[in-house]
């Protein structure tokens, strides 16, 4: 199985558009748990009232991907694992699932394979303890049709809102914290931005955090060769997933402030109350043998400069 995970290809504007029509039924009152399933037409996916088994996350992972190769049980939605591709073997790397797919895989429809990707993503991370999913086909990356890797996956590489189109904008202003110049506090900063309403408002902050400051008076805090390799929110915790380059440091700034220009800036302009940053999945790590990334952190305001001002 291979161990490298990579950033997610962004999905092509078709996918986006067919993708942001398949939003299932609307939850009901009390509902547990459940899977997506493709319709009836094989034009959008489904919610499908399903109780997880299993005593932990691989367990119940295990348990969803044999349920979404099964016959559908209602003719009102379709299993969106064909009948002919096996699912040849799955592994949980910290909080990110590889999912190995026999060769079949690749002879799937490619509007209903981009369907049928969307469905299991969306049902395995329904999972407490699994954030991300990674297909293999025979063991090599999944690839899209320009031959790029699709990489790590998650609920926000799906379009779900039916109410935005995939060229709509909109425009916002985020508070992101940075380094300042002594390296030790956090200067704030006002950007505007304009983005697609596909994209998460948390990875466009993370996003935007990688790419540095604007103006003069702050200072960048993120290694520039670090990947970030996806970003979502569940129950109040935002879990931010960076490859490994992201330990090593590239500015002479304070471990802390760079942990908490992430955490901050999060907390800030989202509903997250707490930041998980993991490495390749896993939440073992520490940040510069400083700042124990193993449990999710709350914002440190703190270490925000009194004495500097926005740019």
């Amino acid at each position: 199985m291979m161990k490298k995970w990579i950033s997610p290809a962004a999905l092509l504007a078709g996918t986006a558009l067919l993708l942001s029509a398949c939003a299932g039924d609307e939850k009901e009152p009390g509902r547990e748990s459940f899977i997506y399933c493709l319709n009836e037409d094989r034009t959008g996916i489904v919610e499908v009232e399903y109780d997880f088994s299993g005593e932990d996350a691989a367990e119940t992972a295990g348990d969803i991907l044999e349920r979404l190769r099964e016959p559908a049980e209602d003719i009102e939605y379709l299993n969106p694992i064909p009948e002919e591709v096996e699912v040849q073997d799955y592994e949980l790397s910290g909080s990110i699932l590889e999912v190995d797919f026999s060769r079949e895989y690749l002879d799937v429809e490619q509007i209903q394979e981009k369907l049928m990707r969307a469905a299991i993503v969306q049902s395995l991370v329904q999972v407490d303890g699994i954030n991300g999913v990674m297909f293999t086909v025979d063991g090599a990356a999944l690839t899209d049709s320009d031959g790029l890797e699709i990489g790590l996956m998650n609920e926000d590489d799906f379009v779900e809102n039916t109410s935005s189109s995939p060229s709509s904008y909109q425009t916002d202003t985020l508070t992101l914290y940075f380094a300042s110049e002594s390296g030790d506090r956090l200067v704030e900063q006002q950007v505007d931005v304009r983005y697609s309403s596909n994209v998460s408002k948390d990875k466009l902050i993370v996003e935007k955090l990688m790419q540095g400051p604007r103006g003069s008076g702050a200072y960048p805090v993120i290694n520039p060769d670090a990947n970030l390799l996806s970003v979502t929110t569940k129950d109040g915790i935002c879990y931010v997933n960076f490859d490994s380059s992201f330990l090593t440091a590239s500015y002479d700034v304070t471990p802390e402030v760079t942990v908490y220009s992430i955490v901050n800036s999060l907390a800030e302009g989202t509903e997250a109350m707490q930041v998980q940053i993991t490495v390749n999945g896993e939440t073992n790590a520490e940040y510069m043998e400083t700042v124990d990334l193993s449990q999710p952190l709350e914002p440190d305001m703190e270490l925000i400069a009194a004495d500097e001002g926005d740019e």
